[in-house]
């Protein structure tokens, strides 16, 4: 079976829940100017039997990233028709290898995550089979879940948000209580501080959602990658009375060396990844026991191929695995599709307890019951992409 085509789409949607902003690096934040779309990247590949796959791709900055990752998945695309879609390994290198002089990591690993995904749905459903059981079989019935709730800038509205994802059954949910200040410069690093004003106000935030929830429930803490050592260290301790599950990428990406001082000097478990791409950046992780868990994002890091390379190579130093998403169905499903497979298997992230945002995409809606994600015993992901959909709501010159 040969590759025929490859598609990349950029499709604009308007927000599922009105008043409620997908802001980069902090999806289902709240904003009293919400932006009135959502852009999504998904990736279609063709083959000369019939047999359609999908893959999507998650990018920050917004519409600038989505049309230059999808120019480079349009320019590669001659390079990639007419090879046989099931050698999926040898096309991962394939393209991981073509950029090996300009930077393997980043936009390559983006784009050969959503070519990655797409071949793997062609062959499951070429062979009539969930992805999982291709990679192994399945090890549980369903996938538990961590979600987002929306944010809010006050501890009481905070902690009744809070309460939207328990009441429905979820045992662990995430937040960052200092976005209000921080959120500010979104994904971009400045002098790592935080006001004395703005870090009380946080702290006060997860007391009260602790408070509101109760002992049981898991707390989970992003911090975006945006402190230096010294406030990373601080912040973490001072939430670590209120039994945080894991403070979530507390320094920049770039030095491990940072992010040991930290591991270091904090009383609370420490979680990284979703900026780290391919099995190569998770080494120093975990042989320098960097991290308690990591959080790959299969959209990011090299796909289905590279998500579950990464996470048995975490279970051979006992690190679960918790894989990041903040985009859409596809995303989704694509993680746990691996996860089922995975014995260190932690939770799969979602940006909500319920995800009827994601209908309108797909044929049939994916089945969240009781903070589990049921995956669908189907060929491939288990879904079809509503095309008439797609195309009614793709950017001019991005879609099939």
């Amino acid at each position: 079976m040969k590759i025929r085509a490859i598609t990349p789409w950029i499709v604009a949607v308007p927000n599922r829940e009105p008043g409620i902003l997908y802001s980069q690096g902090q999806p289902g934040s709240e904003s009293s100017a919400p932006v009135p779309t959502r852009q999504y990247v998904f990736i279609q590949v063709d083959t000369d039997e019939g047999i359609t796959g999908w893959g999507e791709i998650t990018t920050y900055p917004g519409p600038v990233a989505n049309r230059a990752v999808c120019a480079v998945v349009r320019e590669l695309a001659p390079m990639l028709i007419g090879h046989d879609a099931s050698r999926i390994e040898e096309i991962w290198h394939r393209i991981f290898r073509a950029f090996t002089y300009v930077g393997t990591r980043g936009f390559t690993t983006a784009v050969i995550s959503g070519i990655d995904i797409a071949l793997w749905d062609i062959r499951g459903k070429a062979l009539g089979l969930p992805i999982y059981e291709l990679l192994g079989g399945a090890i549980r019935d369903s996938i538990a879940l961590y979600t987002h709730f929306p944010y809010a800038t006050t501890p009481e509205e905070s902690a009744r948000n809070a309460l939207v994802p328990v009441n429905d059954g979820v045992h662990a949910i995430k937040t960052d209580p200092f976005w209000e200040e921080m959120g500010r410069t979104g994904t971009r690093y400045l002098d790592g501080n935080i006001s004395a004003a703005g870090e009380q106000k946080g702290v006060d935030i997860i007391a009260a959602i602790r408070e509101a929830v109760g002992p049981d429930v898991e707390i989970l803490i992003d911090a975006h990658a945006l402190y230096n050592v010294p406030t990373a260290i601080r912040l973490a301790n001072r939430l670590a009375a209120y039994n945080i599950t894991w403070f979530e990428e507390p320094v920049p990406p770039e030095s491990y060396h940072a992010l040991r001082q930290v591991r270091d000097q904090v009383q609370t478990r420490i979680c990284v990844g979703e900026r780290l791409h391919t099995r190569f950046d998770f080494v120093p992780v975990l042989e320098q026991r960097l991290a308690d868990f990591i959080m790959p994002d299969v959209t990011w890091t090299g796909g289905i191929s590279e998500l579950k390379k990464i996470s048995t190579m975490a279970e051979a130093y006992y690190v679960p695995v918790s894989p990041h998403d903040a985009s859409g169905p596809i995303n989704v499903l694509a993680g746990a599709h691996v996860m089922m497979t995975v014995p260190n298997f932690y939770k799969l992230e979602t940006i909500r307890s319920k995800l009827d945002a994601y209908n309108a995409f797909i044929d049939t809606p994916l089945d969240t019951r009781g903070g589990h994600l049921f995956v669908p015993n189907k060929p491939g992901l288990g879904l079809e992409m509503n095309i008439d959909y797609l195309r009614a709501h793709a950017l001019e010159g991005w879609g099939g």
